[in-house]
């Protein structure tokens, strides 16, 4: 599932106008068998619940006590496993963007990160649980037939998880080049 969110877009539609964000990084979380995931070993608490429920709703989290983080969770009812989104491009609203993370930021930093991303977007916990295929919910993930082929796709080491030990060296970060 992670392979296929490059380059689907990412809609926020709020008061502030619609942004809408191309793909180009994320980074898979393979569930109770991950000692990244937050649901390893079963973990499940009021923080991961989200993890154990229906594919396609948004779970999002608080890192650091500072930066949100949107995933997409992708298998469904027990089976707590989901997509970082970690990067994009900007396609529509580049001044919500530009407000919310800055205006002195680089086009090539504004959205390299999955905290700069929630930033951009204006997503915090009050969005966990969304479902991210309703139109109505005023965040969605879009396909426009735009194809990403394989060979420009680079498949690389997660980012930020020593402590998962050998873990933390499976490709299961995917960048678009």
């Amino acid at each position: 599932m992670a392979r296929d969110l490059l380059g689907k877009i990412l809609v926020r539609e709020s008061a502030d106008g619609i942004v809408a964000i191309r793909l180009t990084e994320v980074e898979a979380y393979l569930g109770i068998d991950d000692p990244a995931c937050h649901t390893f070993r079963g973990r499940r608490t009021s923080r991961t619940e989200t993890m154990w429920g229906e594919a396609g709703r948004a779970y999002i989290y608080l890192i650091y006590g500072i930066h949100h983080c949107l995933n997409a969770v992708t298998v469904g009812e027990g089976v707590p496993e989901a997509v970082l989104i970690r990067g994009g491009e900007p396609l529509t609203g580049g001044r919500q963007i530009r407000l919310r993370r800055g205006l002195k930021v680089s086009r090539r930093n504004l959205l390299d990160g999955p905290g700069k991303l929630c930033q951009a977007m204006a997503l915090t916990r009050d969005e966990d649980r969304i479902d991210l295929c309703d139109p109505a919910t005023g965040l969605t993930i879009r396909s426009d037939g735009h194809d990403i082929t394989n060979e420009r796709v680079e498949r690389l080491p997660r980012v930020g998880i020593d402590y998962a030990d050998e873990a933390a060296a499976w490709p299961l970060r995917m960048m678009v080049r």
